[in-house]
């Protein structure tokens, strides 16, 4: 029976004969064991494939240009006309008051700034991989 060379990088014969703690456990056994085996999806984390790569690239770059669109809309749209004076609005007057109100509108430009800053994070904090 052969072992992977990759699991083991100390293999002298000693260890072989004796076992590394002199229990008589060679390095074939502790092979089987678990906690010596290479986590089956380890290797795709450390290289992930170029279409992997492009993937996430292009997941990133649509998420922050939906965080700027939805956040800077948020922040200008409460302070426009078209924001209390739309077909949905006009029909719930309640509705209306509370939307017209300047803390409810300050409250989703702030969210949008929110919104903004979210995707500006991601953009900055972005990194192909793993560093080593």
């Amino acid at each position: 029976m052969t072992a992977d060379p990759k699991i083991f990088q100390n293999d002298t014969s000693q260890d072989r004969d004796s076992g590394a703690n002199g229990t008589g456990v060679d390095s074939a056994q502790r092979a089987a064991s678990p906690s010596a085996a290479v986590e089956p999806g380890r290797a795709n984390r450390e290289r992930p494939t170029r279409l992997d790569l492009w993937l996430h690239r292009v997941t990133v770059l649509l998420f922050v240009f939906v965080c700027a669109v939805v956040g800077v809309l948020l922040v200008i749209l409460p302070w426009r006309p078209e924001w209390t004076d739309n077909r949905l609005l006009l029909t719930y007057p309640s509705l209306r008051a509370m939307v017209a109100n300047g803390f409810f509108r300050g409250i989703c430009s702030g969210l949008g700034i929110l919104d903004i800053w979210i995707g500006f994070w991601e953009a900055t904090h972005y990194h192909e991989g793993e560093r080593r």
